[in-house]
């Protein structure tokens, strides 16, 4: 199977690149954790209309695209990955938006220049320390009384058992190759409130990403149908797919999609 060459990592093989990436490989748009649903509470508790929108980490552009349409006054995306840039910037022009190749944690951008930053799916494949940083380069972006929407992947029950959560941590690193750190609700919001922010709003949604259900309603019915067919027709992606599959449907019942909108305090 040929891959598209405009995806971040196509250079590497399906057994070493990034698990999220793999999946874009079979098709897959949606990438989120708790899904499209999630994100367009997130958005919609942030209210971003007519706001100036700094988004890091963009990926596909899925969110992207749902930032523009809401009208906002002006879209800057934050990506590492060239081909990322590349990809994002062919969805936003068009709208005035831009793209910029840089670090989550430096951006290089000016202080309070934004009213919102979006970041999904990033924070959780950080250690502690890049956590922090990417976090405090939020706060430095945000006017006061601007808000920072994440959606990540949460642990659930806030209490969880330790050893339970490093061993889920060490099982889902090691079959998404890439060393995720999900965190609970609390550790999650005690971060955020470290760097400065206010907790204004939390969502959950069930960590689904590869349930037949979850595909429907996010990549729709031709979407699933082309994903499907993308896994049958190549062996190696089939059984990256599945094995991750095999540890989502493992720890299911401790593995949450988790949206949280962090409000930095006004003047």
């Amino acid at each position: 199977m040929t891959y598209d060459a405009s995806l971040p990592q196509s250079d590497r093989s399906t057994q070493t690149a990034a698990g999220h990436w793999v999946l874009a490989r079979a098709g897959k748009r949606v990438l989120r954790p708790g899904g499209l649903n999630l994100t367009k509470r997130m958005l919609a508790a942030a209210n971003i209309t007519g706001q100036q929108v700094v988004e890091f980490a963009p990926g596909l552009g899925r969110t992207a695209q749902l930032i523009i349409a809401e009208k906002v006054s002006s879209y800057t995306g934050v990506d590492q990955d060239a081909a990322a840039v590349a990809r994002v910037e062919n969805i936003v022009k068009d709208a005035g938006g831009t793209v910029i190749n840089a670090n989550a944690q430096t951006t290089g951008l000016s202080s309070e220049s934004a009213d919102v930053v979006v970041g999904e799916a990033m924070l959780t494949m950080q250690g502690d320390k890049t956590k922090a940083d990417i976090v405090a380069e939020a706060f430095r972006l945000l006017k006061p009384g601007g808000r920072y929407a994440i959606h990540e992947l949460g642990l659930t029950p806030n209490d969880i058992d330790t050893q339970l959560a490093e061993d889920l941590r060490k099982q889902l690193a090691q079959t998404i190759r890439v060393n995720a750190r999900p965190l609970t609700e609390k550790e999650w919001c005690a971060i955020l409130v470290s760097a400065g922010f206010e907790i204004e709003w939390v969502g959950t949604s069930p960590m689904a990403l590869l349930s037949i259900r979850r595909n429907i309603a996010d990549e729709g019915f031709g979407g699933v149908v082309r994903i499907v067919k993308n896994v049958l027709s190549d062996k190696d992606l089939r059984t990256r797919i599945l094995s991750m599959r095999a540890v989502f449907n493992k720890y299911r019942n401790h593995l949450t999609g988790i949206a949280i909108i962090a409000k930095k305090p006004a003047r």
